[in-house]
């Protein structure tokens, strides 16, 4: 299961979503869109808004589903725990 997180480096519930990731030991990948620039900044936030059209963060990919938030239940839910 592929496990894909939009964030912003500055953002307190991207950071406990990752570190909750983190504790679980699950294999997740990250962006911190703020630390992009120019077209890879537009790109990403492009792809960030087929998912999440408010383009809020985290945004969070795990598989098909899709979870806006940082929302404990639902990503144990998503992640089958």
């Amino acid at each position: 299961m592929t496990v894909k997180m939009y964030t912003l480096s500055t953002c307190g519930h991207c950071k406990a979503a990752k570190q909750f990731m983190g504790d679980l030991a699950v294999a997740h990948e990250f962006t911190d869109v703020d630390l992009l620039a120019g077209d890879a900044r537009k790109s990403v936030l492009d792809e960030v808004r087929k998912y999440n059209p408010l383009c809020s963060f985290p945004t969070i990919l795990i598989g098909d589903k899709v979870i806006i938030g940082f929302n404990e239940k639902a990503l144990r839910e998503a992640l089958g725990l």
